[in-house]
């Protein structure tokens, strides 16, 4: 009685034992159906590897389908970031200078496994930054500290074209540059405005010298109208000697004189 008791718990555990066999092949059945297969998200790029190297394929937006435990995919943006950096340099006339750089960039599509390939990891931290500070310390010693503030566009372009020829060969694409800010010291800070100043003040100077001979000519304009008004009035009165007597008659009141006497009434005439 106890050997068929025996044998059939042997039964029992074998059976379960082909249960959990059956389960766990089910399982990694199962697992591996799911890793056979994958998604790249909208605005990313997935860069496909055999074994852990590249084969230049790449997928675009949307459902892939992969050998399991063979082949690999991953993923790179290609969304439009920005960035921004810090970079202290020395202008042309030696005047230290930190420039706050802002730039949107975006990775080419079919580039992304070049990159990937060239520039693993962070690309930013050890690609983009540095550029960055590269070319703001070599663009920063062409000019001087008052040109990096009056060629301000030039001195941008500039950047831009000196970035854009280090990282296009990345297919990192520049959408837009600018220079947020530029800091200068103390020292030049109150040079300049030291010279603005001065500057205002000359400019104020000029104005009022300017009024000053605006006014004078004024001055001698109103004279040489009046100058040439009493020529005229002369000249008429060497012409005709009646018309002194005409602007009397406009000036007289109408009442005669109290007091008669030789030329006393005007106007009248009594010889023949």
């Amino acid at each position: 009685m106890s050997f068929f008791n025996r044998d059939s718990q042997d039964r029992i555990v074998s059976v379960k034992a082909r249960f959990w066999v059956m389960f766990a092949v089910i399982v990694l059945l199962v697992v591996t159906a799911f890793q056979g297969f994958g998604v790249v998200p909208a605005g990313y790029r997935g860069v496909h590897l055999r074994f852990g190297a590249l084969t230049n394929k790449i997928y675009n937006e949307g459902l892939y389908f992969k050998i399991p435990f063979i082949e690999d995919v991953r993923l790179v943006s290609v969304r439009i970031q920005k960035i921004q950096a810090n970079a202290d340099a020395a202008s042309k006339d030696l005047q230290t200078v930190d420039a706050t750089i802002a730039l949107n960039y975006h990775v080419q599509p079919d580039k992304t496994a070049y990159l990937y390939q060239n520039v693993p990891g962070d690309y930013q931290s050890t690609l983009i930054t540095p550029a960055i500070q590269e070319v703001v310390k070599a663009s920063m010693a062409i000019f001087n500290a008052e040109q990096l503030i009056t060629k301000r566009t030039e001195v941008r372009d500039l950047m831009r074209k000196s970035i854009e020829d280090k990282l296009n060969k990345y297919g990192i694409i520049i959408d837009e540059f600018n220079i947020e800010n530029f800091n200068f010291s103390d020292s030049f800070d109150s040079e300049v405005e030291a010279k603005v100043t001065a500057e205002q003040r000359a400019l104020a100077a000029q104005n009022r010298l300017e009024q000053i001979k605006f006014e004078a000519q004024q001055q001698i304009e109103a004279a040489k109208g009046s100058a040439e008004a009493i020529r005229i009035e002369a000249q008429a009165l060497i012409q005709n000697p009646m018309i002194l007597q005409l602007r009397s008659i406009e000036k007289w009141n109408g009442e005669l004189p109290k007091v008669l006497g030789t030329g006393s009434v005007p106007f009248i005439d009594l010889q023949l």
